[in-house]
């Protein structure tokens, strides 16, 4: 029986048409963008046709479009390329306490440079409260930087409202959009987004990919320097093989995203539903309806989330207890943390992140590989033993 993918917020698998558009520039078409002679405007040509499509998926503008190296890439670029570009105009940036490792190590890094960082809390479902932001904005601010939505539970920032707080005090604002494009409607005019980030391989394109939008910036120091690529944002010659399948999982992503929405949405609350009709204790994380439509994460009382990974694995379900890019640390989900979970719930989390080719059988294994493994580690529980006991004598 095949293994079941329900890690997608990890990373998803390059589709078909996607690798079809790319093998042609690793195999006959190689020649380098930048060179004048036929086989490097032919390249040039296919990584300015992704270009477009990129920019449309986000209603943007082509030129507006930066490739990089990935999402990390792509959110270094936007906060130390603003905060050293417009230094002199002031130290101070805002983010949040949920944002992926991408943005707060950076803007740490930047606190060793002298600048100053105000990191916003969130409420119990991970939102950024407006007001909060706009009480932060100092007169030497010069960059609020918060995600669109969040990797472990799905919440939906109001980045609109964000936005304009950002216009209507003159403050650059960067988003990491790196889980919410291809998978909820992105505009940047309607987000009033200065700066937008996102990767090829959350939507079935390639891995070492991304790009960033980059609107009204001011000044953007590049971050790699050399030659003139990428309009002078970013140095280096293009992987113009992974520029194409990003563009083509861009073009795919656009074409069937609300095909997509309704159906991840409705397998996920069916799963969630399923849960907490067999399985007691259980708590969901995130806003319950502001939130990504492919996410479900879930506290499990008295178990601890790795060993629940580890045996829905060896029952072949693959899924996650948070950001990949935390993995192999014992340590709770600072991102559920944050949202006043407590040390304890927030170590018995599972975070499930379902994908295009999800189906409902699939759905309906889980279900059964999760029920029988949650039962069989409880049994194991004096602490569940004991509220069960607890439960019936009230």
């Amino acid at each position: 029986m095949d293994p079941i993918y329900l890690d997608h917020n990890s990373t998803t698998p390059v589709r078909e048409e996607v690798l079809e558009v790319m093998l042609p520039y690793l195999r006959h078409s190689y020649g380098n963008p930048s060179s004048i002679h036929r086989f490097g405007q032919h390249a040039w040509k296919a990584m300015e046709e992704a270009r477009e499509k990129v920019a449309h998926l986000i209603h943007a503008d082509p030129a507006e479009i930066v490739f990089t190296g990935g999402g990390t890439e792509a959110d270094n670029l936007a906060i130390k390329g603003v905060a050293y570009g417009n230094r002199q105009k002031g130290g101070h940036l805002i983010t949040s306490a949920i944002e992926h490792e991408a943005v707060l190590k950076t803007c740490h890094h930047l606190e060793k440079e002298g600048f100053q960082v105000t990191t916003l809390p969130v409420d119990r479902y991970g939102r950024v409260a407006p007001e909060d932001l706009r009480s932060a904005i100092r007169p030497d601010t010069i960059l609020m930087t918060i995600m669109h939505a969040n990797n472990e539970v799905g919440t939906i920032q109001p980045v609109e409202e964000i936005g304009e707080i950002a216009r209507a005090h003159g403050v650059l604002f960067h988003t990491d959009a790196v889980q919410s494009v291809g998978k909820i409607p992105v505009d940047v005019g309607k987000i009033g987004a200065d700066l937008l980030s996102m990767s090829a391989h959350k939507v079935n394109g390639p891995k070492g990919i991304g790009a960033l939008f980059v609107g009204r910036t001011g000044k953007l120091e590049p971050q790699i320097t050399g030659g003139h690529h990428e309009m002078n944002r970013r140095a280096g010659t293009e992987n113009v093989a992974g520029i194409a399948g990003l563009g083509k999982a861009a073009e795919l992503a656009g074409t069937e995203l609300e095909r997509y929405r309704e159906r991840v949405r409705l397998q996920r609350d069916d799963l969630w539903e399923r849960i907490r009709g067999r399985i007691d204790y259980v708590h969901l994380n995130g806003h319950p309806v502001k939130r990504l439509p492919n996410t479900l994460n879930i506290s499990f009382e008295f178990l601890e989330g790795e060993s629940l990974l580890i045996n829905l694995d060896l029952k072949g379900v693959a899924a996650s207890t948070g950001s990949a890019c935390s993995s192999g640390s014992l340590d709770p989900s600072r991102v559920l943390l944050a949202m006043g979970v407590s040390r304890t719930l927030a170590q018995g989390s599972l975070r499930f992140s379902l994908g295009r080719g999800t189906t409902p059988e699939e759905i309906d294994r889980t279900l059964g590989a999760l029920t029988e493994t949650v039962c069989r580690l409880r049994s194991m529980s004096p602490l569940y033993a004991d509220a069960r006991r607890k439960a019936k004598s009230a």
